[in-house]
């Protein structure tokens, strides 16, 4: 139901009250106006809001086990009425609304000058947009070719040596370990000799 049926239904209500000069059920409200699409506790719901905008526009008096039992007009009923109502507060508050979003829709446009400006310089945001996205974008390939090819080498790509390349390298280090210890026993010697001709000793 639309907030606008609900305040209609609200002033039909309070119409009804001011034309009685008694007290009548709630039930009458129910059979009179909303039987048989809703229920009595849709009626209830809608009083208990008349009541919560204002306590003087009905006199409630619960019974029959019923917080809202028997109902009778005020003399705020007619006043509030004459003023329009809750259709009048209603129709009020939604052109409140519709003020202020036209007002937030027709806020400062831009000038013709700002347009321009803003046009002008579209094509050169997009074009440095487009370079920043190339320059990150290449960091991030060489980046991660540089991360492949260091594991590459370090768990994919085992250094195998063939055999007969391995027995060259030993005998390469075997003949360098031999020269170096030639080349430390003729320095022993001659360094023994040097010994033997500072102290005078001879051969």
């Amino acid at each position: 139901m639309s907030e606008f049926f609900k305040a209609e239904l609200k002033d039909r209500f309070l119409e009804y009250a001011l034309e009685r000069t008694d007290y009548f059920e709630i039930q009458t409200l129910y059979d009179e106006f909303l039987r048989p699409n809703y229920s009595l506790q849709f009626v209830e719901k809608l009083i208990k809001e008349i009541q919560e905008y204002d306590m003087e526009l009905l006199d409630v008096m619960s019974g029959n086990g019923m917080d809202i039992f028997m109902l009778a007009s005020t003399p705020s009923t007619e006043d509030f009425l004459e003023e329009g109502g809750f259709k009048d507060m209603y129709v009020k508050e939604e052109e409140k609304w519709d003020v202020f979003v036209e007002q937030l829709s027709s806020a400062r446009k831009l000038s013709k000058d700002e347009k321009q400006l803003l046009k002008k310089s579209s094509p050169r945001l997009k074009r440095e947009k487009t370079l920043l996205i190339v320059l990150i974008s290449a960091i991030g390939i060489s980046f991660l070719f540089t991360l492949i090819s260091i594991l590459n080498s370090s768990f994919l790509e085992p250094d195998y040596v063939p055999a007969d390349e391995f027995e060259r390298r030993i005998e390469q280090l075997h003949l360098q370990y031999l020269e170096e210890n030639q080349r430390l026993e003729t320095e022993l010697i001659n360094s023994k000799k040097l010994l033997d001709s500072i102290l005078g000793v001879q051969p």
